[in-house]
């Protein structure tokens, strides 16, 4: 061991290092605990509580920013992100908590950057009347903060369950939150449900998620169920368009959650520049002060409700949004479905209407208990007066009203306390008179603190106060998913016409509609360069081409571009990426993966596999080992059905065999059976088709069974020296 060093056992320094950071980052930053804020929410929050902004006017964000920094001691630029997102010029929540003045920028928006804080105001929105309400009547537990110069709250009375109202998300360490937010109308009536009868069908009240931005909610009820039940599930969004047939253009003005606007276009331009769409001219972003909108202009006769399917489909424009309901619950994360929600909410909030109460009761009982000794003195205001004069020390004075009056030493300051002009009959029969009414209020109050029916009852009261003073209606339309016709298929969009593919030996590929070709058909190419095959194709068909370095490329051919006998066409290195000395050697256009790829080898042996192998489930454009690699390809070939074929030899023996002979396998790189034997050493230097030949008698080449050696050539039928594949 080096000399200096000390060996650490890994498991030994994670704990000691890691695990505190982990705890901190779950229970001190990312996860939502159940008044439905994280601490960075919370400090803001009291921050600007304490200094007045819920009555005030606004005032600087900086300002908020610099005061929170005595509770929160991150970055200013950290608490005032914060904020921003708190804020209802961001837009990012249902029910924001900030009256804000100024730019803060857009949840919607990526590139929408807020304005700095020495520009914008704030001050509390009226909501957080029910945030703080009673929060000075001891209903939370005070912490010190983070140098134990001031006191925050761990948590915030929240009258209604904030936690479902309003969106929250966040990622900790191994693990994360993502809790939508719900129309808080219908959490204030399904919290109500559930408070009478724990075993209500939350469904039936919770319709389904609400978003700030709006768009539409493809609703699914069992999606849904699974949501509410366990807490994690996901629901599909979309964007709401109008169509305008003035100016033949559609306006996106509502969109999911979950996306931005310059995600959407991003998504919309690259469709387009690969062709994917056609029906779309310019796109452009109107968004102003007025709203969200995004502009599709159209090209002549097209359908603006066919085309938004195809985008619901292909962009964000549909969006899923992930719900995973981890909330801290006494300091540990718990994913919770929206009854758990409910149930650890209502008893958060029975607590703190029973502090409340407490605290109440405690100083209604110190009043009674100071009015009872004024009531004392009463009986004999004279005596009073009569034991202050006399008293020569004042010191003396509380405790000779004591003995005087037979009252403890708090009755007996506060007598003491009473300014001269009061002291008179009068007075003091108001203030007596209070007692009945104490009394009375203490006694309720002890029985409400014992019962917590009559607590439920008070939270159901301020329930339906606050959806009737704060309530909003539904910002996310509701879809049923059955309405939704399901022509999204990607090939229903795209375009179908018969073409002609051509591959060029110095790997040039051309897509030319027959239409094209009748026009002209005179092909343009390279110097030295030849076409070395032509398929005819389906724009919808996929093109498998392969190479000579044992790999098959896959592509759709609507996605590669159209062009006209007159250009070179696409250059296969850059559109692939191949490698530096790789060529493509064949190509097959297919919509159904039927029939068989040949592959002969000089070895003698020939591979027949089921075409059905390259067809892959994923989009994946390449597969290596498409065929055998232990012997040079001296042929290739996609055929439907079994054919004849005619096999030579370096020693001009041929051989005319059937490839129904020959088993197809389903491994890619399978090396086939022995179809021409060697003899001499000779090899199999090409397969040809039937139709390539012209033989006198071509049975006396045919074999029934293979492998066979084949028979010399006829002088009669000799052939012109044969190509090689490259």
């Amino acid at each position: 061991m080096t000399k200096g060093l000390i060996e650490q056992p890994i498991t030994d320094t994670l704990e000691k290092n890691y695990m505190p950071y982990a705890m901190s980052v779950i229970v001190s930053r990312a996860i939502p605990e159940i008044d439905g804020f994280k601490p960075s929410h919370r400090k803001l929050l009291y921050t600007m509580y304490k200094m007045g902004l819920l009555t005030g006017n606004r005032t600087k964000s900086a300002n908020v920013v610099g005061q929170t920094m005595k509770l929160n001691p991150h970055g200013d630029m950290a608490i005032y992100e914060t904020l921003v997102r708190l804020t209802r010029g961001n837009d990012a929540l249902l029910h924001p908590f900030v009256d804000s003045k100024g730019n803060f920028g857009k949840q919607y928006s990526r590139d929408m950057a807020f304005a700095a804080p020495r520009y914008t105001e704030v001050k509390l929105d009226k909501i957080c009347h029910e945030i703080f309400k009673d929060i000075d009547k001891n209903t939370v537990d005070f912490v010190d903060n983070y140098d134990g110069t001031m006191k925050e709250p761990a948590l915030l009375p929240t009258t209604f369950p904030n936690i479902l109202v309003n969106p929250n998300q966040g990622i900790a360490v191994g693990m994360a939150s993502s809790i939508c937010s719900f129309n808080l109308e219908e959490v204030c009536e399904t919290t109500i449900a559930f408070l009478k009868d724990e075993n209500v069908d939350v469904v039936s009240t919770l319709k389904a998620p609400d978003f700030s931005t709006g768009g539409q909610l493809i609703y699914n009820e069992k999606s849904i169920r699974e949501i509410y039940a366990t807490g994690r599930g996901s629901v599909k969004l979309r964007a709401k368009y109008r169509y305008d047939p003035k100016n033949n253009c559609i306006e996106i003005y509502e969109i999911p959650y979950s996306t931005t606007i310059e995600a959407i276009i991003d998504k919309i331009v690259e469709l387009v520049k690969q062709n994917r769409i056609r029906e779309i001219s310019d796109i452009r972003d109107e968004t102003d002060l007025s709203g969200l909108k995004i502009v599709l202009d159209l090209k002549k006769n097209t359908d603006p409700d066919k085309l938004m399917n195809k985008l619901f489909k292909l962009t964000p424009l549909q969006d899923s949004f992930a719900c995973n309901f981890n909330v801290l619950i006494n300091g540990k994360p718990m994913v919770l479905g929206v009854k758990g929600i409910l149930r650890e909410w209502t008893l958060f909030r029975i607590n703190c209407i029973k502090r409340q109460i407490a605290f109440d009761i405690e100083k209604k009982s110190d009043k009674l208990h100071l009015l009872k000794g004024l009531k004392k003195i009463l009986l004999d205001i004279d005596k009073a007066i009569k034991i202050i004069r006399e008293t020569e020390q004042e010191a003396e004075v509380v405790p000779n009203l004591m003995k005087g009056f037979d009252i403890d030493q708090v009755q007996a300051e506060f007598i003491a306390e009473i300014k001269l002009r009061n002291l008179n009959k009068e007075y003091i029969l108001k203030r007596t008179d209070e007692i009945d009414s104490l009394e009375k209020e203490i006694e309720d109050l002890q029985k409400t603190f014992k019962d917590e029916s009559r607590i439920k009852k008070i939270i159901i009261k301020e329930l339906k106060e606050v959806a009737q003073k704060y309530g909003k209606p539904r910002r996310t339309e509701i879809i049923m998913e059955e309405t939704i016709v399901d022509d999204t298929a990607e090939e229903n969009f795209i375009e179908d016409y018969n073409l002609k593919i051509f591959l060029t030996k110095q790997n040039y590929l051309k897509k030319i509609s027959l239409v094209s070709l009748r026009g002209s058909s005179e092909q343009k190419l390279k110097e030295e360069d030849t076409i070395i095959q032509e398929i005819e194709a389906s724009n919808k068909f996929d093109l498998l081409l392969f190479s000579n370095k044992y790999t098959v490329y896959k592509l759709k051919i609507h996605e590669i571009n159209d062009c006209k006998a007159s250009s070179l066409g696409e250059y296969l290195p850059n559109l692939l990426e191949m490698e530096p000395d790789e060529k493509i050697i064949y190509i097959v256009a297919t919509d159904n993966y039927s029939g068989y790829m040949l592959f002969g080898f000089e070895n003698g042996k020939v591979a027949k596999i089921d075409f059905s192998s390259y067809a892959t489930k994923t989009n994946r454009k390449k597969l290596t080992n498409a065929y055998s690699n232990l012997s040079r390809l001296v042929y290739i070939k996609w055929i439907k059905e079994d054919v004849d074929l005619v096999a030579f030899s370096s020693i001009n023996k041929v051989l005319v065999f059937n490839t129904a002979g020959i088993n197809p396998k389903t491994t890619r790189d399978s090396q086939g059976v022995q179809v021409l034997k060697a003899k001499k050493g000779s090899t199999m230097v090409q397969i040809k088709g039937m139709d390539e030949v012209r033989f006198v008698d071509v049975d006396y080449y045919r074999t029934k069974n293979i492998p066979a050696t084949g028979c010399y050539l006829k002088p009669e039928d000799r052939v012109d020296e044969q190509l090689r594949l490259w």
